[in-house]
């Protein structure tokens, strides 16, 4: 999900059981742990306990029911980026919703943009295939918290896979011509070796600065089942040729016991 700062979000939370009592909201920031951030009672409490940098602030209300628990965000700040958890409890029981990444953009977003430098690649098993993203901004003070997600089939959402941490060495000055101002590329690179077919699916950078979070629109990883041998391919086609050859001889072999058996009991 993506809003601007300023924006109203409300974030969804259905429980379809019988048992669960206690609700609560997990917020998790790029690279960092998970933390509580709400907790409510729905047939005790009138309203939610909000917990560290996110209690006694208006900005944050819960919507509560028996099967509902709606965290809602007023007048979005950039540090309200993270990935949102919703929660409920029943004695020792605890269950955990999917998450919802929520990305706040800011007006500083079009100073660094993400620039991914392939839409697509196709490999075979066993090759070794480097991803990467592009980082341009207008300086190059300040370091860059990079992150490598991975979407593959059949998953719900991405999972974070790699991190380069807070690095700047891969940046360069770039002056453009006639420009008294220089600008900065960062390239960040994500090796893979040894592909293998499950390593298929969507890569995406992410960059954490400035209390904001930026995605690149990701890098699709196509892994191709390798051309055949043609030793192998020749051993095939005899084993069918082979195999048909038997069915043939088996179905005549049928036939002719049939026909025999028939004219038997006819004739005699």
């Amino acid at each position: 999900m993506s809003a601007k700062i300023g924006d109203t979000m409300i974030l969804r939370c259905f429980y379809e059981g019988e048992m669960a009592m206690h609700f609560s909201w997990y917020k998790q920031t790029l690279g960092d742990k998970l933390q509580l951030f709400s907790t409510v009672h729905y047939k005790y409490d009138r309203n939610a306990t909000f917990y560290y940098e996110f209690k006694d602030n208006p900005r944050f209300s819960v919507e509560n029911g028996p099967k509902k628990n709606h965290l809602r965000i007023s007048d979005m700040q950039l540090s309200d980026s993270g990935t949102y958890y919703c929660g409920n409890a029943y004695t020792n029981r605890v269950e955990f919703g999917k998450g919802a990444i929520l990305i706040v953009e800011g007006s500083g977003s079009r100073n660094m943009p993400i620039l991914q430098q392939s839409l697509s690649e196709s490999v075979q098993p066993g090759d070794v295939v480097t991803l990467n993203c592009t980082i341009h901004t207008e300086t190059c003070a300040g370091e860059h918290g990079v992150y490598w997600f991975r979407h593959g089939s059949g998953e719900s959402h991405p999972g974070i896979i790699y991190t380069h941490g807070d690095r700047s060495d891969e940046c360069e000055k770039s002056p453009e011509a006639g420009s008294p101002t220089q600008n900065c590329s960062c390239v960040y690179n994500l090796p893979k070796r040894n592909i293998s077919l499950s390593d298929a699916g969507t890569y995406y950078c992410a960059v954490a600065s400035c209390g904001e979070i930026l995605f690149g629109n990701g890098t699709k990883l196509d892994v191709e089942c390798g051309h055949s041998d043609p030793q192998m391919t020749i051993l095939v086609l005899l084993s069918i040729m082979r195999t048909g050859v038997l069915l043939f001889c088996l179905t005549n072999f049928i036939i002719i016991y049939l026909t025999r058996k028939y004219i038997k009991m006819h004739l005699f």
